[in-house]
């Protein structure tokens, strides 16, 4: 890598552009996903019974569904004129389509046409999430210095993190109204806060310039006119391995959708099931950069599996605890699970990932390969609801079906190359582990 490239490493810039744009960015995601659960089947469903719950969880989804496309869309941009210019358009576009879910009517005013638009602008957030972390991923990792690049890129998902506190704060008053204001106007608040929160990230994501091994790509002549093609070509492995370990991002919608339902089924408070993100969240917002500094140590592998493991074995203790009546052990059982054990693998995924793929086509393929495995924790909400996890005695079908997720995640995560020690012009490159082996 060029002298110069090497000074125009900006790692602390880059892990705060990319930590503002993805709590901007799931921030306006967590408050769709909020709403789905507690507000939506009141005013854009007609039925009273558990079917206007799985409807209003289904357009919870159709977000993922759009995600795959826009991956390829994105990334392919992405990796063709850079990471910034792309993450802009994803900041804006998720701006705008979460303030117009903001101004919808509801069922009673325009009838079945008000989930259809509803159903379009969810599909518009989709897009734009579909290249959000990938992008703010590649960027963060391709500015940090080689021995740090888990630390800097797991802020990235602690943006998500501050995201869902941020939503989860601003849906507490809201649940909290009496429901004639709640279902009219009240709920629309926290849409329309979303554009106050676009522009301050949008002023931070512009100051920040493109990464220095992009640039050099570029100058080289490195950058592919249809990335796809050596992705698959070269890459569908990583690809591969990528959509199986990206499962694991159904533990976090369980957690903090679904959950937020079944509460509500056993007797828990609203807001209490709303504090209970809020908490989580914030201890997890030190405990990640934590993983991803450890994973700086002994390597990103052990990291990710543990996570994902430990998702598996504390979720049923979890949900068994939410019918306890015990709000300091639902507390404690809570942050366990998310802060010391989801996070891990959460934390690390950004750099586990994205150093399977050399820089041009590493947009691309995070893209594409995390939004297809993203397309599980999508439908988790509606799946496991369809089965009767969100009834009394759910927790046996949510506790089995994050524990299938989680050992799939492992499994797939433990056939990956180990990348902690290769240096960053070389990631995705075949011969650099068998260097490393040789050194």
């Amino acid at each position: 890598m060029t002298d110069t490239a090497t000074t125009r490493k900006t790692p602390v810039k880059a892990a705060v552009a990319s930590f503002m744009g993805s709590a901007v960015e799931y921030y306006d995601f967590f408050i769709f996903g909020s709403a789905a659960a507690l507000i939506f089947p009141q005013v854009f469903f007609p039925s009273a019974d558990n079917a206007a719950l799985v409807m209003s969880f289904a357009t919870f989804a159709f977000a993922y569904v759009a995600r795959p496309v826009g991956a390829v869309i994105l990334g392919h941009f992405g990796d063709r004129i850079g990471r910034q210019k792309v993450l802009l358009f994803t900041l804006l576009l998720m701006g705008l389509s979460t303030f117009i879910i903001g101004c919808l009517p509801g069922f009673d005013q325009v009838g079945w046409f008000a989930p259809v638009l509803l159903v379009l602008c969810r599909l518009m957030q989709g897009l734009s999430a579909a290249g959000e972390q990938a992008g703010a991923s590649s960027l963060t990792l391709e500015h940090a210095p080689d021995d740090r690049r888990a630390f800097f890129t797991s802020w990235t998902l602690t943006g998500t993190q501050g995201g869902q506190i941020l939503a989860a704060l601003i849906f507490i008053p809201v649940v909290a109204l009496p429901d004639e204001i709640k279902y009219s106007w009240g709920w629309r608040v926290p849409f329309w806060l979303s554009a106050i929160v676009v522009l301050v990230a949008y002023i931070i994501r512009r100051s920040l310039h493109e990464t220095p091994a992009f640039e050099e790509a570029k100058a080289h002549g490195e950058v592919a006119r249809v990335p796809l093609v050596p992705l698959l070509r070269d890459h569908w492995r990583d690809v591969l391995r990528v959509i199986f370990c990206a499962i694991i991002a159904g533990v976090s919608t369980v957690f903090g959708n679904l959950a937020l339902a079944y509460g509500k089924e056993v007797g828990l408070a609203e807001s209490l099931t709303l504090w209970l993100v809020v908490v989580a969240n914030i201890v997890a917002l030190g405990t990640q950069p934590m993983f991803g500094r450890l994973a700086d140590r002994i390597g990103r592998k052990p990291v990710f599996v543990y996570g994902a493991l430990a998702s598996a074995a504390l979720m049923p203790f979890y949900m068994l605890s939410m019918s306890s009546g015990a709000t300091p052990l639902i507390f404690a059982l809570a942050v366990l699970t998310f802060s010391f054990g989801y996070a891990a693998a959460n934390a690390v995924w950004p750099s586990f990932y994205g150093e399977m793929f050399s820089t041009r086509v590493r947009f691309s393929g995070m893209a594409i390969g995390t939004q297809i495995g993203f397309l599980m924790a999508g439908f988790a909400p509606t799946i496991v609801t369809a089965l009767g996890g969100v009834r009394e005695g759910g927790w046996v079908v949510i506790s089995v079906f994050t524990a299938v997720i989680a050992v799939v995640a492992a499994i797939s995560a433990l056939t990956a190359r180990e990348t902690r020690d290769v240096p960053t012009e070389r990631l995705g490159h075949r011969d650099a582990h068998r260097e490393l082996v040789r050194a």
